[in-house]
């Protein structure tokens, strides 16, 4: 109560109030249970779905007539060991081809060291130390002791500054790992580089993993191995064709890849669920590049000369741009969804420039989703939002032993917020969030996708005529953190006395 030491109050001493007393009496000291309950998000205290559809907007399946779709991350979800395979070629590509160090060979994979969404910047050698963390204060001072990095640094349209890379694609995985592990090596011998190459060779080499075939030729070789969820993506294709609606495929993959994966999860006859094929199509080009005319394939896969004046059903055709698209079929606006695994390549032009609906598929948000159903992690967040506000209304009180106290809390919830990140990836933390605010990877996430999920399999879960409705999620100005701010009347100025004779 007003007045009164902060100690007699709280009951802390000289440890962390955490470790005073046991959990339940501690909260009985310091208010009702049921004040706690406020500190935490909206809906933690219910376990969440990993199988459920998320909405930044609202959107009803409904009024959604034609469903379009990526095919790699999307209609095909890879096993974790694509990604192993294409960080040992690329790695070996490095040392044969472009001669880097045989010592190279020694470093595997690292499963879960990278997360997606990180930026990279390809000037500053310093803001790396391979697989070490670079410490905060070191990058503040790099980047002129702000937290805040200009915009136009950042990134362009699609994710691409000038000297800032952003990692969006879930292929990028193995290439951040390896960027970090060829790092680690020079540093740890004491090589001298320039970064500037360095990004390039490295660049250079995941791309021929993927643009020379070698990695179509491992999926192609062992289907069951890397292809995962095949059955259910035949489930949601076939119950959207019984509902009466229409099926596209657009990807960058080459047709006799996409045939054969479609085949494995399908069945040979996948060609008639879909309504139009595009491969190659060269996105994000296609979306905002007319030059390119559609090519038509036989059945072959072999190219045809004749020029394209309409699509036709059961065909397949190769590049074109989405202009030729929608003047061909007619499908414009919100009766269109699409759905991809990239924010910017898939979905951005989309959603923002052709008025299309957009779900974005984002596997890690399953694993995501368990960790914060763990009772570690509800019980991390509810003391860490319980720290904040204490800190926050008795920072007032400034006798020493007070200040000595509020240090020991300040302490104890940054351990809370570190053990807290550290639960989703020890390096990067959630893929969602840094500390209370959200990563530049979800801010795109909510921008550019009206929808978003871990697999199209969800879809499963849902009615074809299912209206999704955002949550109504509170500013700052909206989220009192103790309900006596939910009174006016009960806020008090802490120096209002003080401030009297200013008058």
């Amino acid at each position: 109560r007003a007045g009164f030491p902060l100690r007699a109050q709280l009951c802390a001493r000289r440890l962390p109030l955490s470790r005073c007393v046991p959990g339940e009496a501690l909260i009985s000291l310091i208010f009702p249970f049921s004040l706690l309950l406020d500190l935490l998000p909206p809906g933690v205290c219910s376990l969440l779905n990993p199988a459920a559809i998320y909405a930044n907007n609202e959107i009803s399946l409904g009024d959604v007539e034609i469903y379009g779709f990526d095919y790699d991350y999307t209609l095909a979800q890879y096993s974790n060991l694509l990604h192993s395979m294409i960080f040992n070629t690329a790695r070996d590509i490095l040392i044969e081809q472009f001669k880097y160090p045989e010592g190279l060979g020694k470093y595997d994979y690292i499963p879960g060291f990278a997360i997606r969404g990180l930026h990279y910047d390809v000037q500053k050698v310093s803001c790396t130390k391979g697989l070490k963390p670079v410490p905060d204060e070191e990058v503040i001072e790099l980047y002129g002791g702000t937290q805040h990095i200009p915009l136009y640094q950042m990134s362009d349209f699609y994710g691409k500054g000038p000297s800032l890379k952003q990692f969006m694609d879930i292929f990028s995985l193995p290439e951040m790992t390896l960027l970090s592990s060829v790092i680690d090596y020079f540093i740890t011998h004491g090589i001298e580089f320039d970064q500037v190459h360095l990004y390039k060779d490295i660049s250079d080499a995941i791309r021929d993993v993927h643009v020379k075939g070698v990695m179509y030729k491992w999926i192609e070789k062992d289907m069951e191995q890397y292809i995962l969820h095949g059955d259910e993506i035949y489930a949601v294709l076939n119950r959207l064709v019984n509902h009466k609606k229409k099926l596209f495929l657009i990807t960058n993959s080459p047709f006799s890849f996409v045939d054969k994966g479609m085949k494995h999860m399908v069945g040979k006859n996948w060609r008639d669920l879909f309504d139009m094929v595009i491969v190659q199509a060269d996105k994000p080009n296609f979306f905002t590049d007319r030059r390119k005319p559609f090519r038509k394939l036989d059945d072959n896969g072999s190219l045809q000369w004749d020029k394209i004046n309409q699509l036709e059903k059961g065909k397949i055709y190769k590049e074109g741009n989405l202009f030729d698209f929608l003047r061909l079929t007619g499908w414009r606006g919100s009766k269109v969804l699409y759905f991809g695994d990239h924010l910017y390549s898939d979905l951005a032009d989309l959603m923002l420039r052709h008025g299309w609906r957009t779900g974005a598929i984002v596997p890690e948000l399953e694993t995501e989703i368990r960790i914060i159903n763990t009772e570690q992690y509800m019980h991390s967040l509810t003391w860490q939002q319980a720290l904040t506000g204490l800190l926050e209304r008795m920072q007032m009180y400034q006798d020493a032993e007070s200040k000595q106290v509020l240090l020991e809390w300040m302490k104890e919830r940054q351990e809370i917020r570190s053990l807290t990140k550290n639960l989703f990836n020890p390096q990067f933390g959630s893929i969602f969030r840094t500390f209370h605010n959200p990563t530049y990877f979800s801010r795109r996430l909510v921008r550019f996708s009206d929808i978003y999920m871990a697999s199209i399999s969800c879809l499963l879960n849902y009615d074809v005529n299912f209206t999704f409705y955002p949550r109504r999620t509170p500013l700052q100005h909206e989220a009192p953190l103790w309900m006596d701010q939910l009174c006016t009347g009960c806020m008090k100025t802490p120096f209002l006395e003080e401030m009297v004779h200013i008058r």
